[in-house]
């Protein structure tokens, strides 16, 4: 497998441009962008292509202008595949819930292309056992399947408000066309649907409640978290109604007291 230099130097040659003919379309996206940073000279670009010396941000976009590719794919010959992300986020969990842009880098996924015969989606199994093969599909492909704009959310490690059906560290999808809140019509909790909310605070999810001038965002009954009453929609925008979420089970930790406590109705006006 060639290294990144290598594939540098072999897409150069292929393109037929000499070291100063980079240098040279260089220069003129440097003084596009006023920033002397993607200048490539000749003595740095052999520093690349030999002696294994990595480009910084600006000069490996001017590569990918002048060689004609894509900037993610000169990144991911130096080690730095934005693929990655969607697993990278699990590894820093931030404390308040937000929404999130970070997949809008990744171009293609893994999901299951072949799946067992005998896989009975009536019954509960192991879905790892019924995947025959994976691969990648790029994400371009997906988007005949949208039927709706979605956004996306995570729950934050200190956000309680929907635990224990949403615990902290949930990623949610979030339905923006479905920002009007429902009264009634559900039979359980199950049923009832949860909004994301954008306040004053920050964000979070919850069951929500509109009266005249008011919008109640109402917590789990277990979890210790107040409801809250705010003026809407002067304190309170919901983005949307929760229609997806993906969680991990079984290494979340409560760090309150799980016994039963009065909560009070907290109102800010």
């Amino acid at each position: 497998m060639f290294s990144g230099g290598q594939n540098l130097r072999a897409l150069r040659e292929q393109l037929g441009l000499t070291m100063r003919d980079v240098e040279n379309a260089s220069v003129l996206i440097a003084e596009k962008h006023g920033n002397d940073e993607y200048a490539v000279p000749p003595s740095r670009l052999c520093d690349f292509e030999t002696k294994g010396v990595v480009p910084n941000i600006f000069r490996l976009y001017s590569l990918s202008i002048i060689y004609r590719r894509d900037f993610r794919e000169l990144l991911g010959w130096f080690g730095v595949d934005l693929n990655d992300v969607a697993t990278d986020l699990s590894l820093i969990l931030p404390p308040k819930s937000h929404l999130s842009d970070a997949l809008a880098s990744v171009s293609s996924v893994q999901v299951p292309v072949r799946l067992d015969p005998s896989f009975d989606p009536r019954r509960t199994v192991n879905f790892g056992r019924m995947i025959e093969q994976w691969g990648m599909v790029p994400l371009a492909y997906l988007a005949q399947f949208t039927t709706c704009q979605y956004t996306y959310g995570y729950v934050g490690s200190e956000d309680l408000t929907m635990y224990p059906l949403l615990p902290p560290g949930s990623f949610l999808q979030v339905d923006e066309t479905k920002n009007r809140v429902r009264e009634g019509g559900w039979r359980s909790e199950y049923e009832r649907p949860i909004y994301f909310v954008e306040t004053r605070d920050g964000h979070t999810c919850c069951w929500c409640t509109l009266t005249r001038d008011e919008i109640i965002l109402q917590a789990h009954p277990l979890s210790p978290v107040a409801t809250r009453v705010l003026r809407y929609p002067q304190d309170a925008d919901v983005i949307g109604q929760v229609v997806g979420v993906a969680l991990r089970l079984g290494e979340w930790q409560p760090v309150f007291d799980s016994s039963p406590a009065p909560k009070e109705r907290a109102t800010l006006n």
